[in-house]
């Protein structure tokens, strides 16, 4: 993990592969990254696996599923509850089973929390 980025509770990581999370990128609870899953087109359905990479400031919200391989770009966001099985770009936001873009997101590097 990097520079303020986070696992929430009740996280599922398979990681038969590597999991990367950049700078800022946020996994919320009950999420599940799966780095693993099986060959469907062999009879003993041996086990495969294949790296998931979260950027910076990438958000993965509430119960979402990451599947093997998936890459979530740089700002990119998959909403509560998605089934990612594929790449999503940079600062484009996800919903869904199977996940699909629904808007992209504001880059807004002013955005700051203010102080008390």
């Amino acid at each position: 993990m990097r520079e303020g980025s986070c696992i929430g509770p009740y996280v599922k990581c398979y990681n038969v592969a590597p999991v990367s999370l950049g700078e800022r990128a946020l996994v919320s609870q009950y999420s599940h990254i799966c780095t693993a899953s099986h060959d469907y087109n062999s009879a003993s359905f041996p086990l495969t696996g294949a790296p998931i990479q979260l950027q910076d400031d990438s958000w993965v919200a509430a119960d979402v599923f990451v599947g093997p391989g998936v890459t979530i770009e740089a700002g990119a966001v998959a909403l509560g509850r998605a089934v990612v099985t594929r790449n999503v770009a940079a600062w484009t936001v996800v919903a869904g089973n199977p996940a699909k873009k629904i808007r992209m997101r504001r880059r807004d590097s002013q955005s700051t929390i203010p102080e008390k």
